[in-house]
């Protein structure tokens, strides 16, 4: 059974799409396919469940929840897991940003490959720059990738970006020009302190940070259920 751990489905500043297909005939089908085949050696997975590093860093799984591009949920239960180098680095990026008044938010981290599938099917192909490629499989499926925003400590909310998570338009490119100057700013800030980290942001999603890393471990398809707690 799925958890969802918001209800509100009218949430505000949550984009969303009219999938391609029915999202339940497509975890079907994901979670009947296999991803693909791997060459080379890897590092052994050593996924950590990012509540456990800091009570300060706020976890916010819009996938377990209808209040994603999909409008239904997608996760089972709202976790996040990274491989422990890249968990560190977060850890590391988090605390210096607790000195700037703003603290890490988590939409996203490790998500298993069918899940990647389930996304690309149901995206139009004209939005496919904003889903990975289930055929090359996804840096959050090796665990190195994490969606993220920032929270202020003041107060508790997510601070304005100049997009919102997941949104599939040109406000969500890194360097987009619009936006106020506090959303652009609020934007670099994170920015550069995931990059002192060994992060690199996305192309097309200021939200969106990959690990140095990431190439030296494998895609994953394993449920968070069957993750080990540590």
């Amino acid at each position: 059974m799925l958890v969802c751990a918001v209800a509100a489905q009218n949430r505000p500043g949550v984009f969303r799409i009219q999938p391609v297909r029915p999202v339940a005939e497509l975890r079907v089908e994901a979670l009947a396919a296999k991803p693909p085949g791997q060459l080379g050696s890897f590092r052994k997975s050593d996924l950590v469940d990012l509540a456990a590093l800091d009570p300060g860093i706020k976890l916010d799984i819009r996938y377990a929840t209808p209040d994603n591009f999909l409008s239904t949920p997608v996760y089972s239960s709202a976790r996040a897991f990274l491989q422990r180098p890249a968990a560190e680095a977060l850890l590391r990026a988090h605390r210096e940003l607790i000195e700037q008044g703003y603290g890490l938010l988590i939409f996203d981290a490790y998500r298993p490959w069918y899940v990647t599938k389930m996304f690309w099917d149901a995206t139009p192909p004209d939005k496919h720059e904003f889903v990975a490629n289930p055929a090359e499989g996804s840096r959050h499926n090796r665990g190195c990738a994490v969606d993220l925003s920032l929270y202020d400590l003041k107060t508790g909310r997510e601070v304005e970006m100049t997009g919102v998570y997941d949104e599939m338009s040109e406000r969500s490119y890194p360097d987009y020009a619009g936006g106020t100057a506090a959303e652009r700013s609020h934007r670099q800030l994170l920015r550069r302190a995931m990059e002192k980290q060994g992060f690199t942001v996305f192309p097309s999603e200021w939200w969106h940070f990959d690990y140095q890393d990431w190439k030296q471990y494998a895609i994953q398809n394993v449920p968070f259920e069957q993750i080990a707690h540590k």
